[in-house]
C-alpha cells in the first residue's frame, strides 16, 4: 500500500494497544518477558460464549497473562489455549518465514541486557550488529520459538 493511511469515515487509529501470542507454556513465557524487563499486569481466564464469538471458535478456554512495558505504553498479550485444539506452528521458523516473526524493545544498555541473556543460558539468533548509526540489535529466540529484537539507540 502506497501514500497515506485509509481511514474509516472519520476514524482512524489511535495507538498499537498489544500483541497476542498464543504459547504452550504461559508460566515459561511469562517468565520470559518479565526477565526482560517487561512487568506482569494481569492474569486470567476467558472463556463463554463472548470470547467464542470474538474469536470465531467453540468452546474456547484459555488462561492469558498480560505484560506491559516500563513505560505502561505496549503490552503484549499472552494465551495458553485449552480447548478447542490448535495444529502446532513451526517454533525453529527463520526470521524470513511469512507471518509474525519478532517483537521488537528498545533497551537502553543493550550489551548489559546480552551479557544477563547468555549468562541465563539464552539462545540468540544472530549477533549482536550495528544499524547505521541509530541502532546496535540483536535477535534472542525466548520460549516457544518467539523471536525478541534488542535494539539499543545510538544515535
Amino acid at each position: 500500500m502506497r501514500g497515506p493511511a485509509p481511514t474509516i469515515g472519520r476514524m482512524a487509529i489511535q495507538r498499537l494497544d498489544h500483541v497476542g501470542v498464543v504459547v504452550d507454556d504461559l508460566t515459561a513465557a511469562t517468565a520470559f518477558f518479565v526477565a526482560l524487563g517487561l512487568e506482569l499486569e494481569g492474569e486470567g481466564q476467558v472463556e463463554g460464549r463472548w470470547v467464542d464469538r470474538v474469536l470465531g471458535l467453540e468452546g474456547v478456554r484459555a488462561q492469558i497473562a498480560v505484560v506491559r512495558t516500563p513505560d505502561g505504553r505496549g503490552r503484549i498479550e499472552l494465551s495458553k489455549v485449552h480447548t478447542p485444539a490448535a495444529p502446532q506452528g513451526d517454533r525453529n521458523a527463520p526470521a524470513n518465514a511469512p507471518g509474525i516473526r519478532h517483537i521488537a524493545f528498545e533497551v537502553d544498555d543493550l550489551d548489559a541486557m546480552v551479557a544477563a541473556l547468555r549468562e541465563s543460558g539464552a539462545e540468540f539468533v544472530g549477533e549482536v550488529r550495528q544499524y547505521a548509526d541509530a541502532y546496535r540489535l540483536c535477535y534472542v529466540r525466548g520460549p516457544e520459538g518467539i523471536i525478541v529484537e534488542l535494539a539499543e539507540d545510538i544515535r
